[in-house]
């Protein structure tokens, strides 16, 4: 496809026919695009086979908060164990509809919860988006 559109271009706007230096471009042109998409295809073979440790996600126990639990107020508690439940990753927006506290509330919950470093806040859009840190 990209060659039959290269040589339409070329086609129709050089008007010297084969001696104009365009029609010496398509060649070169069409190998670097074919070198490209390979290129392409084999940084993903690569990333998907070197990096795919990198995506698993990791086992959460609720047995490996107990200790830093113990040190949470009532409120925090619920908020970790939901976190916890969402397997250490959930959106702000998405926190405070499952406990069914108040937008202010949660953001309180988590300024103390990562002042603690328990958790991290990462922006996404007009959300945050909160990852289990230990």
């Amino acid at each position: 496809m990209f060659n039959n559109a290269l040589n339409n271009i070329v086609s129709e706007t050089c008007t010297h026919g084969y001696t104009c230096p365009m029609y010496n471009t398509i060649e070169f042109n069409t190998y670097l695009s074919i070198a490209i998409v390979v290129a392409i295809i084999l940084a993903g073979i690569a990333f998907i086979f070197f990096f795919k440790d990198n995506f698993k996600t990791k086992e959460i126990n609720k047995d490996d908060y107990k200790d830093i639990e113990r040190e949470l107020k009532a409120f925090e508690k619920i908020v970790l164990d939901k976190i916890i439940t969402e397997k250490g990753n959930i959106f702000q927006s998405d926190l405070v509809e499952k406990t069914g506290f108040m937008k202010a509330k949660v953001t309180r919950i988590l300024d103390r919860l990562e002042a603690k470093d328990i958790i991290e806040r990462k922006r996404r859009g007009m959300t945050n988006f909160i990852v289990l840190k230990k």
